[in-house]
């Protein structure tokens, strides 16, 4: 301990459920992998699912899940300039927004004799990636100029960064645009991309979508939840992912530090409330290992703060015996930082009947 315990047959389940769903509109998925780290099996289970891609952001994440010779298209969600002859030898797509990036994919394309397909994102006004729609004819034409790049697809990112939801205007918007691009250019954009498992609301009110064919979903499939509002999909399972460390110290303290109080570890001058003596339960996990904001206990506890190594917890003045495991569920970043973690143990199990019982220790393996 710590370790995060995952379900595979729960995500597959959800991979499946929403590939169902979605389909039934026309609408493909990329499984996206960033918050796992690219674990081949985790990835595999998506595709056993029915997502038609697996998308990444980062290139070490897609480059391990080839070496575990994972069989699927390969879609690299963020594109950097210094690393374009790695995007071109094991990306099949790229998202792309910068001239000089393509220029150089087109270059690296030539010399290792392949076509390197590329879907263009537009910003629809959550500012985080994109060319405005203003911008977008011109930017093609250029791109349309450059040997060994093929324009496959238009995509957008909603809800990540400025929050803005998609709906139909929005998805409307990239349908337009979509037409109008081939139009002008007698192109086939073959992939329409419009956004995330934000857009769980806008499909489920949606009469029609438009040109929108394919979505990326990552928390969705991996916790079973929409992103605008965080709540779980109908037939979903939100457990695949249980965080659990060990009690290492278990006292009746004061709820009031004593002394004079300055900054904490991390550069915060704390306040606290005087409950007068609690059981405070110590458990053995830190900030370096999570995002302590992503994590929710199972037992009726309250996290009260942690330093880097250490997590604190109002037990409610129930007694944890040191050596006791505690349970956690964990949100998106929770599970980002969790799984990036070397210090946490990863575990697959099989749950039966709610029980956790472990079938593979090691997930480097995979």
């Amino acid at each position: 301990m710590p370790r995060i315990e995952i379900a595979l047959s729960q995500i597959r389940h959800n991979a499946q459920v929403l590939s169902e769903l979605y389909g039934q509109k026309g609408i493909s998925l990329m499984g996206v992998s960033k918050a796992v780290l690219g674990n081949p099996a985790i990835a595999l289970a998506m595709i056993q699912g029915g997502v038609k891609f697996i998308a990444d952001s980062r290139i070490e994440n897609i480059q391990r899940m080839k070496d575990a010779e994972l069989s699927t298209q390969f879609v690299l969600l963020r594109t950097a300039l210094s690393q374009a002859e790695a995007v071109v030898l094991n990306a099949d797509i790229s998202l792309n927004t910068e001239i000089d990036t393509i220029v150089e994919l087109s270059r690296y394309a030539n010399i290792h004799h392949k076509i390197h397909q590329i879907i263009i994102m537009v910003e629809l006004g959550d500012l985080r990636e994109g060319i405005l729609p203003c911008d977008l004819y011109q930017f093609i034409k250029k791109v349309l100029s450059l040997p060994h790049i093929k324009i496959i697809g238009l995509g957008c990112n909603l809800a990540c960064y400025g929050g803005v939801k998609p709906d139909n205007q929005k998805m409307g918007i990239l349908s337009e645009l979509t037409d109008t691009m081939e139009k002008e250019f007698k192109i086939n954009l073959k992939i329409v991309s419009g956004g995330n498992s934000a857009n769980y609301e806008w499909y489920e009110s949606a009469r029609e979508v438009g040109r929108i064919n394919n979505l990326r979903l990552g928390e969705s499939i991996l916790l079973g939840r929409e992103t605008t509002n965080r709540k779980a999909i109908p037939g979903m399972y939100t457990s695949a992912f249980k965080l659990i460390a060990e009690v290492i110290e278990s006292k009746e303290k004061p709820s009031l530090p004593f002394g004079e109080i300055g900054q904490d570890s991390f550069g915060n001058i704390p306040s606290f409330q005087d409950r007068g003596i609690r059981r405070r339960v110590v458990i053995a996990l830190g900030k370096q290992d999570t995002l302590i904001s992503g994590l929710k206990p199972y037992r009726d506890l309250e996290i009260l703060g942690a330093s880097s190594d250490h997590l604190i917890l109002d037990s409610k003045n129930c007694y944890l015996k040191i050596g006791t495991e505690v349970d956690f569920s964990l949100d998106y970043g929770g599970l980002l930082a969790a799984m990036t973690s070397p210090f946490i143990k990863k575990q697959f199990v099989q749950r039966v009947r709610g029980e956790s019982v472990e079938f593979k220790r090691d997930l480097s393996l995979f």
